[in-house]
C-alpha cells in the first residue's frame, strides 16, 4: 500500500509527507535499519509517500508511526497483532495522534534502564549525538554516566532526543521536568486513594483484576485530558498575544 502524490492527487498528500526523508533518513533518524523500515512497507504498516518519478519517500507521520510499530515490537506484540492494531488506529493521524498512542503503549513497560556504549546511544538515539546533547540528556535524567559505559532510561531517551531540537534553554526543560514530575505524582496519589477506597471491601483478585486494567486506561486518560488543556491554554495564550500587536 502506498500514497500517491502525483499532480492529481492534491496538496493534502504532500503536505502531510514534509519534511521528505529517503528510506536511509528514516532509518537513520528511528535509529533502526533500512531493512527493517522495507520490511515494515512491504508488510503495509509503513507504506511510503509515491511522489514525482514513483519514488517513494516519508514524512513526520512516517517517523512517528515507526516510533509506535517500534514500541509495539518492544513490548512484545506479534507482526500479526501488531498488523491488528495498526489497522484499527483511525485514518489520516497525524505524528502527534502517533506519538499520543505511543507514549500510552509506553506507559505499559516496567522501567528499564540498559548499559550502552557511546556508539550504541547514537544508535538508539537516531542521530549523531555531541558532548553538548549527551549533557543535555544527562540533566534530563535519560541518560548517567557509569564508567565507561552510559545508563539509558529506554522509555525516556527518544523524548529526550527530541527534546534536544525544542528552541526552549535547559534550564526551562528541567523547569518543566519538575513541574510535570510533582502535578502527576500528586494525580497519581489522589486517583491511587480513590481507587482505594472503592476496591477495600474487593476480593484480591478483584483488585489485582481493577488495577491491571485501570493502569492504560489512567494514563490515556491523563494523556488526553493534559493534551486539551494544553491545547486551550496555548490558544488563550496566542490569543492574548493577537490581542496585544493588534
Amino acid at each position: 500500500m502506498t500514497t500517491d502524490t502525483s499532480p492529481d492527487a492534491g496538496n493534502d498528500a504532500r503536505n502531510d509527507a514534509e519534511p521528505a526523508l529517503t528510506v536511509d533518513e528514516l532509518a537513520a533518524r528511528a535509529g533502526v535499519t533500512v531493512r527493517r523500515v522495507r520490511f515494515y512497507s512491504t508488510r503495509g504498516l509503513l507504506p511510503p509517500v509515491i511522489g514525482p518519478r514513483r519514488v517513494g519517500h516519508y514524512g513526520r507521520e512516517h517517523l512517528a508511526r515507526l516510533a509506535l510499530i517500534e514500541e509495539l515490537q518492544h513490548q512484545g506484540m506479534t507482526l500479526a497483532a501488531i498488523e491488528r492494531y495498526m489497522q484499527q488506529l483511525p485514518a489520516g493521524l497525524s505524528a502527534h495522534d502517533l506519538a499520543i498512542h505511543r507514549a500510552v503503549v509506553a506507559s505499559w513497560a516496567p522501567d528499564l534502564v540498559e548499559p550502552v556504549t557511546r556508539e550504541e546511544l547514537q544508535r538508539r538515539a537516531g542521530r549523531a549525538l555531541d558532548d553538548d546533547d549527551v549533557e543535555r540528556l544527562a540533566a534530563m535524567g535519560v541518560v548517567r554516566r557509569d564508567d565507561d559505559t552510559w545508563l539509558v532510561d529506554l522509555g525516556l531517551l527518544r523524548l529526550g532526543v527530541g527534546l534536544l531540537d525544542v528552541p526552549l534553554s535547559q534550564e526551562a526543560i528541567l523547569a518543566s521536568r519538575k513541574v510535570l514530575i510533582e502535578h502527576s505524582r500528586a494525580a497519581a496519589h489522589e486517583l491511587s486513594e480513590l481507587f482505594r477506597g472503592e476496591v477495600a471491601r474487593r476480593d484480591p483478585r478483584d483488585v489485582k483484576s481493577l488495577s491491571a486494567h485501570m493502569e492504560p486506561l489512567v494514563v490515556q486518560a491523563l494523556l488526553t485530558t493534559f493534551q486539551r488543556s494544553l491545547k486551550e491554554e496555548l490558544r488563550e495564550w496566542t490569543a492574548q498575544m493577537d490581542r496585544g500587536t493588534g
